[in-house]
């Protein structure tokens, strides 16, 4: 990803913070020498080598599964984005932009067999996004949660390279800065709104 340095982040924290706030995803392979996409619910956790370990799960049907083992595949973060308007600069010569940001991660994948472990995955998920589903998950009968687990191929991906860009007006005057946050902050939108109140976090307490 092409990263000019200003709109650069490279905290751990931040980048696995975003991941976990935004984890619908874009997992990327090549199939048959062709890009390759399924767009994917994550969870991000720590290994016990203390690595990133992004899990996953989709439909056996699809067949981009049987060839993600022993090829680099990438799985792309990104929300929230926002159209930037040349009227919040304050000169005419400009032109409308976009900002954004998005993290991506490059990794090896590991298919997830065992029926335990499939389950693991699906109940974090579960616990990521709905906690209160899982009594419920877990009061199923297990006949119909193994048929479920057999439709689906569940898979982790060790990540071996973070890469974080926040593309959020590093580049202009401050006051127009301050003037894009807190105009995106009003939308209606709630992804421009969020935009708007990422930008808040790359303002100094001087600022």
């Amino acid at each position: 990803m092409y990263i000019p340095p200003h709109y650069l982040q490279q905290d751990p924290e931040k980048l696995l913070s975003f991941i976990r706030t935004y984890p619908f995803a874009t997992l990327v392979s090549t199939q048959e020498n062709r890009p390759c996409a399924t767009h994917l619910p994550f969870t991000a956790n720590a290994s016990e080598e203390g690595k990133l370990v992004l899990h996953s799960h989709m439909a056996r049907a699809n067949s981009q599964w049987k060839n993600l083992v022993g090829q680099e595949v990438l799985v792309i973060f990104q929300e929230p984005h926002a159209y930037i308007s040349p009227s919040f600069y304050n000169k005419p010569l400009n032109v409308p932009t976009w900002n954004y940001a998005v993290v991506h991660a490059y990794g090896q994948v590991k298919l997830i067999e065992a029926s335990a472990a499939v389950f693991e995955v699906l109940e974090n998920m579960i616990i990521n996004n709905e906690p209160t589903y899982l009594t419920q998950w877990q009061q199923l009968p297990l006949e119909y949660k193994e048929r479920m687990a057999r439709g689906i191929v569940a898979f982790e991906v060790e990540v071996t390279e973070l890469q974080g860009k926040e593309k959020l007006s590093q580049n202009k005057a401050l006051d127009e800065r301050h003037r894009i946050a807190e105009n995106l902050k009003q939308s209606t939108n709630t992804a421009v709104a969020s935009l708007g109140h990422l930008m808040d976090s790359t303002f100094s307490p001087q600022n």
